[in-house]
Parts: structure tokens; sequence; C-alpha cells
């Protein structure tokens, strides 16, 4: 494409109005959390709490939950495995009948397996269990509450990636391919609903502190300053969030994409 042609498209095609326009409102909302229980999704229910919206987490453990909505009384909570369908419909319906002014969700959930395909003896069981939670379930809970967001002004949904779907390690193959699924879905989705009144962001953390993250030597973002810079982000209205060393992961993977893939293939 010459310089020309090349700046003509981008005159004929600037982002609507409607983006431009309306900031997105971090208080006041009815937000819905996959994976609220533990690590960046607790944190983002703490945070968005303190900042005065309604707050529903999911999880699979019912003890943890029960002793969050402790901590926090206005917590609203649901148990249930999002990586089986059955969980999946009953949150929808949880959602349309004792939720319907909901306007955020931020797909969190996520699980990572390491293990090598040559001797992992659950192989296809981890497999089929990281895709449906990883990238399955976001895309079905998705659609199903699309109908609501679009009812509900200042609506978004939130998707969390990861680093490694730019440079992804040897020991996670799934998890990185899911991830990587999950940044081509939020992309596309973002083209399909820029008109229609829904925002969609994507957040890229580094390696964060949480429990999936145990054990790892390599220094790690706290969970309260991931969510503090995503805060900051998506309320000037960034929609391909890069977050710390996750920005300085996407410019060399762009600079020396040979150094990134080494840098990251034998990562913990």
């Amino acid at each position: 494409m010459q310089a020309v042609d090349f700046f003509t498209y981008v005159k004929k095609n600037r982002f609507p109005v409607t983006q431009l326009c309306s900031i997105m409102k971090l208080t006041g909302n009815t937000i819905l959390i996959t994976g609220g229980s533990s690590g960046i999704g607790l944190e983002l229910a703490k945070q968005f709490t303190a900042r005065n919206n309604k707050v529903i987490i999911t999880g699979r453990n019912k003890e943890k939950l029960k002793a969050f909505q402790q901590e926090l009384p206005s917590l609203i909570t649901f148990c249930g495995d999002l990586g089986v369908q059955e969980n999946i419909d009953e949150l929808v319906h949880f959602i349309q009948q004792h939720h319907n002014d909901l306007n955020l969700l931020i797909n969190n959930a996520a699980v990572q397996y390491n293990y090598s395909f040559l001797s992992e003896p659950l192989l296809q069981e981890k497999i089929s269990y990281e895709i449906a939670t990883n990238f399955t379930a976001p895309v079905l809970l998705t659609s199903a509450l699309l109908p609501v967001l679009l009812k509900n002004r200042n609506s978004a949904v939130v998707n969390i990636s990861s680093g490694l779907f730019m440079a992804p390690k040897q020991s996670a193959s799934v998890y990185c391919a899911t991830k990587a699924a999950i940044h081509s879905y939020s992309t596309t989705l973002r083209y399909q609903l820029e008109t229609a009144g829904v925002k969609v962001f994507e957040a890229i953390p580094p390696l964060v502190e949480t429990a999936m993250t145990a054990g790892r030597d390599t220094s790690k973002m706290s969970t309260a300053a991931f969510a503090n810079e995503l805060f900051h982000k998506m309320e000037a209205d960034h929609y391909e969030i890069y977050i710390h060393k996750a920005k300085l992961l996407k410019l060399i993977t762009r600079i020396i994409p040979s150094v990134a893939k080494k840098m990251m293939r034998n990562g913990t």
C-alpha cells in the first residue's frame, strides 16, 4: 500500500464517534467476574466493590466464596465450574433472573497445566478442560449475556489474556494457545461491537502473584498493582491493555521476535 493510500484509508476508517465520546466509568456498575475467588479476580472484586459497584463473582469452591462474602457482605457469589456447559447455563439464567442490570463482564477464570505431550498420563482430559475453561466458556458466556449488556448503559466485556500469547512457553502449550485464541477473539468481537454500545477490552498481564504462579522464582507483579493499572487504562478507553512487563515483551516481539521466543520458551 502506498503512503497516500494508507493515510486515505485511516481518514476514512476512523473509530466510531460513540467510542470517542463515551468514556468508561468504573463506578455504579453491575459487574460479573469469573474466577473471582482468588488471584486477579478476587483483587478486582475487592477494588470494584470499594468503587461503589455491585459485584458478582464465580468460583468452584463454595467455602472460599462463603468466606469472601463474609469479608465483603455486599459481594454476590455463584458457585460453579464454567468448564461445564450446565454451569454456564445456570449462571446465565441467574444473571437474567436476578441481575438483569449487568453491564460489565470480566472473563477472568482460567487454568494452566504444565505438561509434556510425550509423558502426561491425563493428556486428553487436561487438554479438554483447559480449552473449555480458558476459551470456550468466555465465548459462550459472552454470547449468552450479550443481550443483557446491549440493553444497559456503560457496557463492556473485559477478557483477561496473557503475554504468553505473543511468545509461548513450551511447558504450557494448550494454555498459551487458548490465550492466543482469546486475543484474536477479543479483537474480532471489538470489531463487531464497536457501534453497538458495548466496549471490548483485553488485559494482557505479565507474570502476576497468584496461586497459578506459586513457586515460580521470577519477579511477579502484585494483583493490586495489576488492578490499578488496568483501571487507569480502562478509564482512558485503551482497549488493548498491555500491563507492566507485557509492554516490554510486546516491543521485543515486534523488533526481535526470535529473542522474545528464546526468552519465553523455557519460562516457568
